[in-house]
C-alpha cells in the first residue's frame, strides 16, 4: 500500500490555553485525538485539537495513530514552538502500515450437478513485527465473509495470525474481504474448468436465491437483501459476453492471448455509530457538522444534495464542516465504506430533527398549533389552510433578538445519530478481459465492466468514481504492487517507486459501470456502501482473466502480482 501523499504532521503548543494543536494527514481526527489523549499523554481530550485538510489518499493506512504524530506533539510542547515532520517516499515505503499478506490453502467440494457442498480453507496472516490497533480486522473479516454470495451448506475456515520481521499489516481498502473473495472466486474458476461447467453458470447455480433473504451465513453474518443473478445477467450484457469469442480471435491474430475473468463479490460495510448536526445561521446558510472525513469521497457534494432534497434548502446554501475536533465535537472518521450507510442515516435523523424543531418555530410565527404544522417541499404549512412559510425564513426568524419564546431556543438546528447492529452487504459482478503477450509476459487490461448493488444510489457520478478508483487500485495489486524483502537479510527491496510499481494512466482502462440497486433494510436511507467494492473484486477478476488466457498452454494459476516474471514462471511450470 502506498498513497499519493506520504504521511506528515505539524504540531504546535499554545501556552496561553495549555493546549496542543496537531495538523496531520489522517482519515480520523477524533480517533487521533483519543489516541493522543488516552493512550500516550494520559491527559483530557480537551487539551488536544486535531485538524486535517486535504488528504492525498488514506485507504485504511492513515486511520491509526503513528509514532511520529505522538513524537511531534510531544516535541512541540517541550520546545514551545511548532515542529514539523514530513515522510519521504522511501520512509513511507519502509515504515507505513501495509496490507494483503495472507497465504491460504483452500478446497471446494461439489456434487455431480455442480452444487457446492463444502468450503474449507486454512490461512496464515502476517501481522508484521507487532500488532497495530486494527491489525486483527483483516483476519476476522476474511473468516466471516468466506462463503460470500454462495449457498454453501458447510464452511470450515481457520485463520492464524503470525509475527514476522515486516512492517505491520492493517485494514487496507477492503480489510479481509478482498482475501475472502479472491479465494472462493479462484476456486470456482478451477472447479468450472475441471467440471466443464460454464463459469457464469456455475456461479448462478450456487447463488443465494432472492427468497432466502434475510440469509444467515455459516459464519454469522445476516445478509439483508440481494439480487445476485440479476446483477450477473446485467453485467454480462453490459460486457458484451456473447461477443467475446470474436475479440479473442482478433487478439490471437496479433499473436496475443486473450482471457476473460468473471467474479461476483460481496462486501460488509458500515461499522460503529455516527452523529451529524445541521445548523442554520442568521443569514439562512445551512452547515452540516460531520464527524466523518471526506478525502476524495465527495461528502461535500452528496451530503449537501441529500439535505437539499430533504429540507428544500438550495444546494448552494449548504456547506460542510469537518476534520477539526474544535469545530465538530464527536466523530468516528471515514473508513469501512461507512459514510453513506452510517453517516447518511445520521444525517437523515438530523434533518428530521430540524423539521420537528422547525414545526414549533413555524407554529409560533403563524399562530397555529404545532400539531397542525406539516412540512412539504421546503415549506412549513398549516394543515387545511393556505398559510405557509419557507424553512429558510423560519430559520432566519428563529434568530430574532426578541419575540421568540425562550422555550423554543435560539436558532434552528438539529442533530441525529445512527448505529446498526448488522452491517450492510454491497455486492456486484465484475468482468475483465486481458491480453497477454506470450513473448514478454506483459499483461494488458483491455475491457472492464462492473454492475454493483450499493443499495440506494444517492449520486451515480460519485459512486461510479469510487468504483473506478477501487478497480484501478485492485488492478495495481493484481498486476504490479509487491512489497519485496531479501530472503537472507530481510532488507526491503522495494524502497522506491522505481522498485514498487503502481498503476498508471496507461496501464488502467475505462470502466463501464452500471447499478443493480436493492435497498438495504439495515438503515433508513437504504445504502450499502461503495468505497471498497472495486478493490474487493478487481484482484480475482484480473487474475481469473490472466489464467483464462494462459489455460490453453497448460497454466492453472499465476502468482499475484501477475508481472511479466510471474507469467513467465507460470508458463515454464506448465
Amino acid at each position: 500500500a502506498t498513497t499519493m501523499e506520504p504521511r506528515g504532521c505539524i504540531a504546535d503548543y499554545d501556552s496561553g490555553s495549555d493546549r496542543y494543536v496537531l495538523y496531520t494527514s489522517t482519515q480520523n481526527v477524533h480517533g487521533i485525538r483519543h489516541g493522543l489523549a488516552h493512550q500516550i499523554f494520559h491527559q483530557p481530550e480537551s487539551r488536544f485539537r486535531v485538524v486535517t485538510r486535504d488528504v492525498g489518499g488514506g485507504f485504511g493506512m492513515k486511520g491509526l495513530v503513528y509514532p511520529e504524530e505522538a513524537v511531534v506533539t510531544w516535541a512541540a510542547g517541550r520546545l514551545r514552538r511548532p515542529v514539523k515532520w514530513i515522510s519521504t517516499r522511501a520512509e513511507a515505503l519502509m515504515g507505513d502500515d501495509q496490507g494483503r499478506d495472507q497465504h491460504v490453502d483452500a478446497e471446494l467440494a461439489l456434487d455431480r450437478d455442480g452444487r457446492f457442498l463444502a468450503l474449507r480453507w486454512t490461512g496464515l496472516h502476517n501481522v508484521g513485527a507487532y500488532v497495530e490497533g486494527a491489525g486483527a480486522i483483516p483476519v476476522i473479516f476474511a473468516l466471516r465473509l468466506a462463503q460470500t454470495v454462495y449457498d454453501i451448506p458447510a464452511v470450515s475456515v481457520t485463520n492464524s495470525a503470525v509475527f514476522t520481521n515486516t512492517t505491520p499489516t492493517v485494514p487496507y481498502r477492503g480489510a479481509g474481504r478482498p482475501e475472502a473473495v479472491y479465494i472462493i472466486e479462484r476456486l470456482i474458476d478451477v472447479a468450472a474448468r475441471e467440471t466443464g461447467i460454464d463459469r457464469a453458470e456455475l456461479r448462478r447455480r450456487n447463488f443465494i436465491k432472492p427468497d432466502r433473504f434475510p440469509f444467515k451465513t455459516n459464519t454469522g453474518w445476516i445478509y439483508d437483501t440481494g439480487q445476485y443473478a440479476r446483477g450477473l445477467d446485467k453485467a454480462m450484457r453490459l460486457a458484451d459476453w456473447d461477443g467475446y469469442e470474436a475479440r479473442r480471435k482478433a487478439s490471437e491474430a496479433t499473436g496475443r492471448r486473450r482471457g476473460r475473468g468473471i467474479v461476483y463479490y460481496v462486501d460488509n460495510t458500515g461499522i460503529f455509530n455516527e452523529r451529524m448536526e445541521l445548523r442554520f445561521d442568521p443569514g439562512g446558510m445551512l452547515t452540516i457538522m460531520s464527524g466523518l472525513l471526506s478525502h476524495g469521497q465527495g461528502h461535500e457534494t452528496v451530503f449537501a444534495q441529500m439535505v437539499s432534497e430533504w429540507l428544500g434548502v438550495p444546494f448552494e446554501n449548504i456547506r460542510l464542516t469537518q476534520a477539526d475536533t474544535d469545530e465538530v465535537a464527536i466523530g468516528r472518521g471515514t473508513y469501512a465504506s461507512r459514510s453513506m450507510m452510517v453517516g447518511g442515516s445520521a444525517l437523515r435523523a438530523a434533518a428530521d430533527d430540524v423539521i420537528e424543531r422547525g414545526k414549533r418555530f413555524a407554529a409560533y410565527f403563524m399562530e397555529a398549533d404545532a400539531a397542525d404544522i406539516e412540512f412539504r417541499d421546503g415549506n412549513f404549512v398549516v394543515a387545511g389552510t393556505d398559510k405557509s412559510m419557507p424553512i429558510t425564513v423560519v430559520a432566519q426568524r428563529s434568530f430574532a433578538p426578541m419575540g421568540v419564546p425562550g422555550n423554543l431556543g435560539m436558532g434552528l438546528q438539529g442533530a441525529g445519530a445512527f448505529w446498526s447492529p448488522m452491517p450492510s452487504f454491497p455486492n456486484g459482478c465484475h468482468i475483465c478481459e486481458v491480453e497477454v503477450d506470450i513473448d514478454t509476459g506483459a499483461v494488458a487490461v483491455e475491457r472492464y465492466t462492473v454492475v454493483d448493488d450499493i443499495g440506494t444510489v444517492m449520486n451515480p457520478l460519485l459512486a461510479a468514481g469510487q468504483i473506478h478508483g477501487g478497480v484501478a487500485q485492485g488492478l495495481g495489486q493484481a498486476l504490479f504492487e509487491n512489497v519485496a524483502h531479501d530472503e537472507g537479510s530481510g532488507q526491503l527491496l522495494s524502497g522506491t517507486l522505481m522498485d514498487y510499481a503502481l498503476p498508471r494512466a496507461d496501464t488502467t482502462v475505462s470502466v463501464a459501470v452500471d447499478f443493480n440497486p436493492v435497498p438495504s433494510t439495515t438503515n433508513p436511507v437504504g445504502a450499502k456502501g461503495v468505497g471498497e467494492g472495486g478493490t474487493v473484486a478487481a484482484t480475482p477478476t484480473v487474475i481469473n482473466a490472466v489464467v483464462d488466457a494462459l489455460a490453453p498452454l497448460g497454466v492453472k494459476d499465476v502468482a499475484m502480482p501477475a508481472t511479466s516474471l510471474n507469467v513467465w514462471k507460470a508458463l515454464a511450470a506448465a
